[in-house]
This record gives structure tokens, sequence and C-alpha cells, in this order.
């Protein structure tokens, strides 16, 4: 359960990690960086980003992402692909926030992105990997390019109660080809 507490933490040095001088960045530096920018955090910040906003208000006359984000008290953004709006909330957090932390954007891409594929278990009983590694590579890259870099698919459980229902979002169970 910490893990999954902590993983936006994680991310946050994996986003650090990789401006436009990344390259030549070390590990030891971008740990350095990282635990630079902890010993700088309020904890309203440290909460801040561990907290997922969606791109519009929160409630009918709640805040605006952006006054969220300026603030330090939000870390992702969810459901959105509009890559304009993407581009336009990440310039918010790294020009206009106190530490300038960028922002991570997630979106479920299990069934693809901007072209539809079918849901993970009619692929996988194609028994076809690569038509199924190359759809995913696919719409890997086409929420890569609009800004996404967080993604909730494809997932790997193995669902055993059918009254679940997102069962069809695995790939079945593992074994041989009939």
């Amino acid at each position: 359960m910490l893990a999954m507490l902590f993983m936006p933490l994680a991310n946050l040095a994996a986003s650090l990690a990789q401006p436009p001088s990344a390259s030549s960045q070390s590990d030891a530096q971008v740990t350095e960086r990282v635990e630079s920018l902890l010993r700088q955090m309020t904890l309203d910040e440290k909460i801040g980003q561990i907290t997922q906003v969606g791109p519009d208000p929160v409630g009918p006359n709640g805040p605006q992402p952006e006054d969220l984000i300026r603030q330090g008290r939000a870390g992702t953004v969810l459901w959105t692909i509009d890559s304009a709006r993407i581009r336009k909330v990440q310039e918010t957090a790294v020009k206009e926030s106190r530490l300038e932390i960028p922002l991570l954007f997630g979106y479920d891409v299990i069934h693809g992105y901007k072209n539809v594929f079918p849901v993970p278990l009619a692929m996988a009983s194609s028994w076809d990997p690569a038509m199924v590694e190359s759809a995913q590579a696919m719409a890997a890259h086409e929420a890569s390019v609009s800004g996404i870099n967080w993604t909730f698919g494809p997932m790997v459980d193995i669902a055993r109660d059918a009254r679940w229902g997102r069962i069809v979002e695995g790939a079945g169970a593992l074994g041989g080809r009939p």
C-alpha cells in the first residue's frame, strides 16, 4: 500500500531525470536533485505530489486545476487527451509553480489511443503476440506524442471471479495454445 502511495514520488524522480539536459545527468545528479526538492517541499506540496486532478474544476464552484497546480497541490492530471490542454497545464506546472515540478498525465489506453483495438482478451485469443505487441506499441506512441506519460493498460491481472466486471481487460489465464 505504501509503495502505491509513493509511486508518484518515484514518477517525480523519473520525470526530473528527463529535462532537456537529462542525457548529461548522472544517476547521482538526478538523485541529488530529487533529494533537494524533497527537502524544499512543504508537507502540503508533498501531499500535492500524490494528488490527482482532472482537466476540469473540482466540483461546480471548485478551483481550476491550474490553480491547484500553481500552489503545488496536484502532481497528476487524469482524463484528458487534448494535447494543447496538456501542454498548457504542463507549462503552468514548470513555469508558475514554486518548485517547477513537471506533472504526470494519465489516461486509460487499454484499447488503444487514437486507433482503437479489440479488448485485450480478444487480442490474446488471436494467439498472435507480435500483433498484440504492435498494437500496444502504436497506442503507446500515439499517447506519448499527445503528452500522456502514464497509461493504465494493458494489465496483466488474471481474473479468477467472473463477477468482476472488468474481466475482459485481462489476457486470460496463462497456458499453451489449444
